[in-house]
């Protein structure tokens, strides 16, 4: 999404409906033209890879995430009140790799 603050308002409308169709929410940014297809596909025996169970690219690659919307350089205000700064829902969260709510 190409957006700047004075379309915020228009993003917030349709961020909901991204949020449910893709798997990465990028902002003024270029995705890197990478397709998740069955023939896109790092890994196999070492050296190749380290761990033949996944990989970062192709359909295989949505295992290694739990929820696969990743939101990329999308402005504080227009995240999910869970991800944003300050935890407001004072969910526990990694701080500096120590549980922490704050």
């Amino acid at each position: 999404m190409q957006a700047d603050q004075g379309d915020y308002a228009l993003a917030a409308q349709l961020l909901p409906l991204l949020e449910r169709k893709v798997g990465r929410v990028l902002f003024n940014g270029y995705p890197t033209g990478v397709e998740v297809s069955y023939a896109m596909v790092h890994g196999g025996p070492f050296p190749a890879t380290s761990d033949t169970r996944t990989t970062s690219v192709g359909t295989t690659a949505m295992d290694r995430f739990l929820r696969p919307v990743c939101y990329q350089n999308v402005p504080a205000e227009l995240l999910p009140p869970a991800l944003r700064d300050g935890n407001p829902l004072n969910l526990w969260r990694l701080k500096d790799g120590q549980p922490a709510q704050a």
